[in-house]
This record gives structure tokens, sequence and C-alpha cells, in this order.
């Protein structure tokens, strides 16, 4: 069997669209997106499935449910149950059917769903008790001795469960796996976070990014648009500048992880040949065969 992808929705998230879109003025971005009486804007955490003949692998596992309530509001998650084990099983998958899931680095909004949902006084344990959890060696390193500016973004909690359960492999980034015929390798990007690594799927037909942060969704396909959450801003449009005309020269395609409305779309340049933009979007993908995108 040829791979098979699909979007799977985790929990959402409102945080400040100021914060999101960096030293970008509001008269800017709010041309692209809508923002609250708060001035939050509307993000998803959205992971990737990937289904092969024998195996099932899961790109990321979004914020998840680990929050106790007065978090749960601070960060502006919008639901208090756990959205993405919700989404497999409507896939007809429980956490026990991932065989491996892929982390593009530790903060809480893209692996908080490891994590099993609060409840009072009860501490959380690791869930998808079968897979193996591919990391970065410098993005755990990061998790691990985070910066002060940081330090909020990391769950201790996780990174000594990871310790405890002998599931994490710490990867260099230059390996590469078979997905039922499509080619895993891994590119790092450091701007967002030292260490970041972006997931690419390639096969005859295409290419498929999952850049994470890199570029979190169809607004941040601007190339000087950063987020204030971003380490290293200049370093961090530079890598999207190359990652984009890379896409473009061969159409290929991005995963958004954070878009609320298009969960892929094909990276071409614009009528001037200037810009970069995203066509063909995919609100969202059911086991689409890597050859269909």
């Amino acid at each position: 069997m040829t791979a098979r992808i699909s979007s799977v929705m985790g929990n959402s998230q409102k945080l400040d669209g100021g914060a999101m879109f960096g030293n970008a003025p509001k008269a800017l971005w709010s041309r692209w997106v809508s923002a609250d009486q708060a001035n939050r804007i509307d993000l998803a955490c959205r992971a990737m499935l990937v289904e092969t003949s024998h195996e099932k692998w899961l790109f990321e596992t979004g914020i998840g449910a680990y929050m106790p309530p007065h978090l749960r509001d601070r960060y502006g998650v919008q639901e208090s149950h756990h959205v993405l084990l919700a989404s497999l099983k409507q896939l007809d998958l429980e956490p026990e059917d991932i065989d491996v899931i892929v982390l593009s680095h530790l903060h809480f909004d893209h692996a908080g769903g490891l994590l099993t949902p609060w409840q009072n006084q009860e501490p959380p344990a690791l869930l998808f008790p079968n897979a193996r959890i591919l990391v970065g060696r410098k993005a755990w390193q990061r998790a691990c001795e985070p910066h002060p500016r940081d330090r909020a973004s990391f769950i201790p909690e996780l990174m000594t469960l990871l310790e405890r359960g002998n599931r994490t492999q710490l990867l260099a980034g230059d390996e590469q796996f078979d997905l039922g015929g499509v080619t895993l390798r891994f590119f790092e990007s450091n701007g967002h976070t030292p260490g970041m690594m972006c997931s690419e799927l390639v096969g005859e037909t295409g290419t498929l990014v999952f850049a994470a942060d890199l570029i979190p969704g169809q607004p941040w396909v601007h190339v000087p648009i950063t987020m204030g959450y971003d380490r290293f801003p200049e370093q961090l449009i530079d890598e999207k500048h190359e990652l984009l005309t890379r896409l473009a020269a061969t159409h290929g395609r991005l995963f958004f992880t954070h878009d609320p409305h298009v969960a892929s779309g094909c990276v071409t340049r614009d009528e001037s040949g200037r810009k970069f933009q995203v066509t063909n979007n995919l609100e969202s993908l059911i086991r689409v065969g890597f050859t269909d995108l």
C-alpha cells in the first residue's frame, strides 16, 4: 500500500495576534486574519497522520488537554477534552495503534498531546504506549536546558516522562525512512527554536513538507512575516525563503499545523514572480494517497 495521508485536528487555541505576527503592524496582518475583542486570533493544532501497509506515523500531537483550567485559559485552549484522540477515533484509530510519533520540537503546543488529559491531583502520564518517539537531538537539548526567554514553552513533566519511558529516539537529522514508497527525510531549522526538525515526504509525484513553526499557516508564507515567539527572526526569514524557493520550483506542498482553515497548499509564485503564494488549498486530508496530492 502506498502512503495515505490525513490531517488530524487537535485542540484549538486563541493567541494574541501581535505575538503571532511579531513586528508586523495589525493594519497589515488584519488583512489575513480577524481578531476578537481581546486581540486574539484563531489557531489550529493540526497533526499529520501517514499510514503505510505496516505502520502508522503521527507527526506531532498538538497541545492536548494536559493543562489545568487556569493555564488553559491563559493560553487560550478552547476545549477541555483531548481533541486529537477524538479525531483519531473518527479514523477508527486508538492511541495504541500509533507506531511512530515525530516531534519537530518540544514546545507545549506541539508535544502536549503526548500527555493524558488533566485531572485534579492526578499526575500526567504518557499516551500512545506502543509508539517510539522521534525528536531531533538539538531540539531535545534545548528542551532540557531552555533559555529564560522560552522556558515557559516547555513541559518539565513531559521531559521527565520521556526520559523514563525509554521510547524516545534522538535523531541527528540525516536519517531517512521509507513510508510506503515515499521517502521521509528531515531538515533542521533554527530560526524559531534551535534544532527544530522539519519533515519532508518525497515521492515520484512531488514533495510535502511538514514545516511546523517555520511556516505555521498561510499568512506566514509572506517571507518577512515572523512570530514574536521566534528566537532568531532574521535566520527564520532566510530559512523560509530557501524552502519556499525550492518548493515553488517543483510545485511542492506545505502542511500547515496552525492554520485554522487550510491543512495544505501548493507553493507557487505570484504573477510578478517576486512573491510566494499557496494555491490548490485543501481544508483537510482524509486518507489521501500521496500520488493524489
